[in-house]
């Protein structure tokens, strides 16, 4: 399921800013954002855009400025939603009265809570560093065997600390990379891409390149025909210098696997820790296997404190990670976002050291 990017959301709660006479946080979903003091109260209904929305110009957005102004030949011009940091408060995503909106942009029986208007109001994906970092020659869309890397934040979705307490869960490290997967599919051709595009063996894509370097295409094949599989998919995140500021200090490349799947199955746990070593991979860091989830972190505001807690450990220095990623042990597939069960939560720590 694609994120919502713009949604109709109501305002569950108002509060104050420190030292602050104009402005105020409004909380949507479990989301929180700074807004005009008396725009919203409690129960008004306004259209929320997530974070990494890119909006169109129009006159619903030119307030935005020229700090969230982008031109790009990729993605056209439009503004880009980042978080933001207001008086030492996060903002975390754009909030705007529903009565801006006329009815030939959001027609009335639209005006539901949680409904979709992101293709209403124009609303893409901020994608350009994506395609930037992965510096190759792009040749298609993402094969049909492997699924987008976008999990669901817990703040957009907190319905899913319930779901995750239903099963045995465990907790990654979210690395602070680029997502890049592989593929042999049903024919057995081999696939390397990034988060949206196909890339091309052609010596300009230096994942491609550290995928040749450690084979794993012979040894994916091998694992194929051994088990009998169709087509295998191994997923994970590229950090290295030069992407994302190489937050981790790595001195070279490495790719921490998160996600095995086989013929369409999310592999569990201890399957995907088998098969990334087979490969000769490194998976992404565990650091919590547990149960009851929901009971040992109830809310919004206790999976973002456990996020806080999270460190990276490889690499040369120990630093605040980016946050973490929640998943059963054995995948759950789920109704609600329509995908196999999972969230992720970043850290407002991180991102307050981000914004300085």
């Amino acid at each position: 399921m694609g994120r919502k990017l713009a949604s109709i959301q109501y305002v569950h709660d108002i509060t104050p800013i420190e030292g602050a006479d104009k402005i105020e946080l409004a909380h949507v979903l479990g989301w929180q954002c700074v807004v005009k003091k008396g725009e919203f109260k409690v129960g008004d209904l306004g259209v929320y855009f997530e974070i990494d929305s890119f909006l169109p110009v129009n006159k619903h957005f030119v307030f935005l400025g020229t700090n969230s102004y982008k031109k790009t030949d990729i993605m056209g011009e439009g503004y880009r939603i980042r978080t933001m940091k207001m008086r030492g408060e996060l903002s975390q995503g754009l909030l705007l009265p529903l009565s801006e909106f006329d009815e030939s942009e959001i027609p009335n029986n639209m005006r539901v809570v949680n409904t979709d208007v992101s293709n209403l109001l124009g609303i893409k994906k901020w994608e350009v560093e994506e395609r930037a970092t992965a510096s190759g020659t792009i040749i298609g869309q993402l094969p049909d065997g492997v699924p987008k890397t976008d999990e669901t934040r817990v703040q957009a979705m907190p319905e899913l600390i319930r779901e995750l307490g239903k099963s045995d869960y465990y907790i990654t490290t979210k690395m602070d990379g680029s997502s890049h997967s592989i593929e042999v599919d049903s024919e057995g051709h081999f696939h390397c891409t990034g988060h949206n595009y196909e890339y091309k063996d052609d010596g300009a894509s230096s994942f491609y390149n550290y995928v040749k370097e450690h084979d794993f295409e012979s040894k994916i094949k091998r694992i194929k025909d051994d088990i009998g599989a169709k087509c295998i998919v191994f997923q994970g995140e590229f950090c290295a210098p030069g992407i994302q500021s190489n937050r981790l200090k790595l001195r070279r490349p490495e790719w921490f696997v998160f996600t095995v799947i086989i013929d369409g199955a999310r592999q569990n746990l201890y399957a995907t820790k088998l098969y990334t070593s087979i490969i000769g991979a490194k998976m992404v860091p565990v650091e919590e296997i547990g149960n009851e989830f929901d009971k040992k972190y109830p809310t919004v505001e206790d999976v973002l404190k456990r996020a806080d807690e999270s460190m990276y450990t490889v690499g040369e220095q120990k630093c605040k990670a980016e946050g973490i990623v929640v998943r059963p042990v054995v995948p759950v597939y789920n109704e609600e976002i329509h995908d196999w069960l999972s969230m992720k939560a970043v850290s407002n720590k991180y991102l307050l050291k981000l914004k300085g």
